[in-house]
Parts: structure tokens; C-alpha cells; sequence
């Protein structure tokens, strides 16, 4: 099976590259990126041929492409992947506003090509042995859920609001509100968000945020989406998660899989050990390739719910009030 990579702009591209070449059967067969000098690096590291034009890389016999590149572009190189009839593996956040989003879930239905949104987190090892407990009645009826995904400002486009759509809420929200999602079956029915620029205040974009959320079936939930960890924390971030059901309450800590290490020369640190969610996301889109799969396991609409409520979130903190979700809305749309 022959998999292309459009653009390295996402550091997780790098990863999904490394997966790419540790699966049997799966040859990484080009990478596009009109950054030249990145591009050629990253073919040359990964032993395969560069393409400064996607559509290049999409002319030759793929079997799927993967979309690593800004925030902004990636409805520009998912359409483009759709029409070339390559299934699409894309980075979170699927879009930067909902008509995108929908745009480009419409585009894969019309080709027959799979739209499956990078939601790595739904592969790590607690989270789905928590969706199992959920799922078996054991923690009763869900009464409310708390979340973190706080993390570093990753800095180059990411703080630039016309490439990423926003900072920390629109790139930390989208992860633990599809497990929200995920877990419950339900939708958010309202948002209400404080964000703010208080960590790194040279950069003037959102580093902190703090989302409520009412699900349609009555559940209560807050997650916290902040950069707010610095150059010298152990780890780049968080994610966690607590559920409170009428039953028992169950706890989640998707990164706990260290140990921690204290020397002289790099002072507190983490040895991770756990487990490879990027490797087990890329497998899972390659084998929902290889089986005929009509829909991905993530889906598109997936993303856009997501996005949707990140959305959401800029737009109640800029209103200060509570904002209600309407299924099917694409009028949310930030602009900072």
C-alpha cells in the first residue's frame, strides 16, 4: 500500500512518517511541501521522492495521503485529495471555521474517498479501556466530566491566527471534547469559555482557556485547553480526564506511562514508555483502507464537531455569555 504525506508544517508529520515506515506492507511513497528546503530534508531522511506540488504527489498511484500542513490549508489539500480519489488521513483541527469543515466532508462523500481526522488520542491504551467501562454501565448514568489538555505554545504559525485559526483553545480544545463525544454519544448543546493571554504575553494570541459544557442529554463538563506549561516542564502537556457517573467515577491520565528520573545534569525529567498513539492512529487508517472500509473510524464530522465547539468557545468569551450549538450551524466562525 503506498501512502503520500502533503506538506511537513505539523510536527506530527514527522511522526506519522516514523509509523509509516515501522508498518509491514506500507511504503511511504512521496512527500509534498513547496517549503523546498524542509521537504527535501524530510524525503531524504525518509528515503522517498519530494514533490514541491501536491498535485504532483497526488498524480502518482496512491492509496491514501496524509494532511500535515497550517491549519488553513487543509481544506485546500483535502479537496484536491478527494478529487484525485486518495483517501485522507487529516490533521486536527479538521478546519478553521465550519463551512470549511463541511465543504470537505461533502468533497470526500461526493469521490467515494474516506475523511478520517487525526484523533490520535482515541488510540491510546486508557482511554479505550475507559471506553469499555463507560460503555458496560459500570460507572451508572454520566453526570459530568472534568478535562485537561494543557500544553506549550508551539511557537512559527500556530501563534499566527490567519494560518491556525486561533491558539490553545482551537488546538487543545478539539482533542478531549471528541472523547467527550466519543464516550457519551451525545452532543454539546451550550459553551461558555474565559480565555485569555497570560502565560506567554509577548505573543499576542490565546494561551489559556477554560470551556463549560452542557451536553443534550444533560451532562456537565469543563476542560481546561492551556498552553501553560513552560520550556523546563518534564513533558510537553496533558491529557486527562474524569468522569462522575451515578455509579463510581473513573479517572484517566493518557500520559502517565513514565517513569520519572531525577539526575544531575538534566535535573526532573519523564522516560516515556507507553504507548505509540500516532503509530496506532496511522495503522488504524491504512487497515480502514485495506479492508474497503466506507467510513473511517474518526470521521470528518467528527473534527468539525470539535472544531465546532472551539468555535464556540472564542465566540462566548468574546460575547461573555453562553453560546448555544445548533446541529448543522456553520455560522460560528473566529476571528481575533
Amino acid at each position: 500500500m503506498k501512502i503520500g504525506i502533503i506538506s511537513f508544517a505539523h510536527m506530527h508529520a514527522y511522526s506519522y512518517a516514523q509509523a509509516l515506515r515501522r508498518l509491514d506492507g506500507i511504503e511511504l511513497a512521496g512527500i509534498a511541501d513547496d517549503a523546498r528546503e524542509r521537504g527535501q530534508k524530510y524525503a531524504a531522511e525518509f528515503g522517498t521522492a519530494y514533490y514541491e506540488d501536491y498535485n504532483e504527489l497526488l498524480a502518482q498511484e496512491l492509496d491514501g495521503v496524509i494532511v500535515t500542513s497550517e491549519n488553513f490549508r487543509h481544506k485546500e489539500h483535502v479537496l484536491a485529495a478527494a478529487v484525485a480519489g486518495k483517501h485522507v488521513l487529516c490533521e486536527k483541527p479538521l478546519a478553521i471555521n465550519l463551512q470549511d469543515a463541511q465543504d470537505m466532508i461533502a468533497a470526500c462523500g461526493t469521490r467515494g474517498v474516506m475523511l478520517q481526522t487525526a484523533f490520535p488520542v482515541r488510540f491510546n491504551s486508557s482511554v479505550i479501556r475507559a471506553k469499555q467501562i463507560v460503555d458496560s454501565g459500570q460507572l451508572g448514568r454520566i453526570l459530568a466530566m472534568k478535562g485537561t489538555n494543557r500544553g506549550q505554545n508551539p511557537g512559527g504559525w500556530f501563534v499566527d491566527p490567519a494560518q491556525s485559526g486561533g491558539g490553545a483553545v482551537i488546538d487543545h480544545t478539539v482533542h478531549v471534547v471528541d472523547i467527550m463525544r466519543w464516550f457519551t454519544g451525545a452532543e454539546i448543546a451550550d459553551v461558555y469559555a474565559e480565555i485569555g493571554n497570560l502565560v506567554y504575553e509577548d505573543t499576542p494570541i490565546d494561551d489559556t482557556g477554560v470551556i463549560s459544557m452542557t451536553f443534550d442529554n444533560g451532562i456537565f463538563a469543563t476542560l481546561d485547553c492551556s498552553w501553560n506549561r513552560n520550556r523546563t516542564y518534564p513533558t510537553w502537556g496533558d491529557v486527562t480526564l474524569e468522569i462522575i457517573g451515578t455509579a463510581g467515577t473513573l479517572s484517566i491520565d493518557a500520559f502517565n506511562q513514565k517513569i520519572n528520573v531525577y539526575s544531575d545534569d538534566k535535573g526532573f525529567h519523564y522516560s516515556y514508555w507507553g504507548d505509540d498513539m500516532d503509530t496506532r492512529l496511522v495503522q488504524d487508517f491504512v487497515t480502514s483502507i485495506r479492508d474497503g472500509r466506507k467510513q473511517a473510524s474518526v470521521t470528518g464530522e467528527d473534527g468539525m464537531r470539535a472544531v465546532e465547539v472551539a468555535l464556540a468557545a472564542y465566540a462566548s468569551a468574546k460575547q461573555q455569555n453562553t453560546v448555544s450549538l445548533i446541529v448543522g450551524s456553520a455560522q460560528l466562525e473566529h476571528s481575533s
